[in-house]
């Protein structure tokens, strides 16, 4: 792994690419890809022998919301386009936003702790602007509690090993120190 230089300024979405790549490319063969119009996760295949993340445009918060998908999947989901996941765009009904947010509390919980490394304040996604997506106080209370379990049961080992390389990069405070508050998500 090459090393990485310590930067305590705010990073930007290819400051995180590069982070990310350095720690995993080699080891996982998972690359990290911003520029793209739209979120997507490509297993390696004959066109590109590696795994590929891509992220919306040049976004840090999309970039570590799809780190925070590759880092929940196991590994036969990251053998999947796009983690083999479910997705219904914005304009969801009641249902299809509820599965959505069940969906994301694992995900979403990771990518606060991302953004915590890199000093970043996090913001909870319904990633649903109709009016059926309700005011997001029950999924931001379900976000904080796996969150705290994150920190109390501990996160796993891909994870542990970028919070550590983002950390160092961007100065966030260590895992041990973390604490969570639910009135950050308002």
């Amino acid at each position: 792994m090459q090393s990485l230089s310590t930067n305590s300024s705010m990073p930007a979405a290819c400051d995180i690419e590069r982070v990310f790549n350095a720690v995993f490319a080699g080891n996982m063969n998972t690359v990290l890809m911003g520029g793209a119009p739209e979120p997507c996760y490509l297993p390696a295949d004959h066109g590109d022998p590696r795994h590929r993340i891509f992220y919306r445009e040049d976004f840090v918060s999309s970039s570590l919301h799809e780190i925070a998908h590759w880092l929940v999947a196991g590994p036969e989901r990251r053998l999947l386009q796009d983690w083999g996941y479910w997705y219904a765009p914005d304009g969801r009904n009641v249902a299809q936003q509820r599965e959505f947010e069940r969906l994301e509390v694992k995900p979403q919980a990771l990518e606060w702790l991302l953004h915590i490394a890199c000093g970043l304040r996090f913001r909870v996604s319904l990633d649903n602007l109709g009016e059926d997506a309700g005011n997001g106080d029950a999924f931001k209370d379900q976000v904080y509690q796996q969150a705290c379990n994150n920190l109390r049961q501990g996160v796993n080992a891909r994870a542990r090993q970028l919070y550590d390389a983002l950390r160092a990069a961007y100065g966030g405070p260590a895992l041990s120190a973390v604490c969570f508050s639910r009135a950050d998500l308002d």
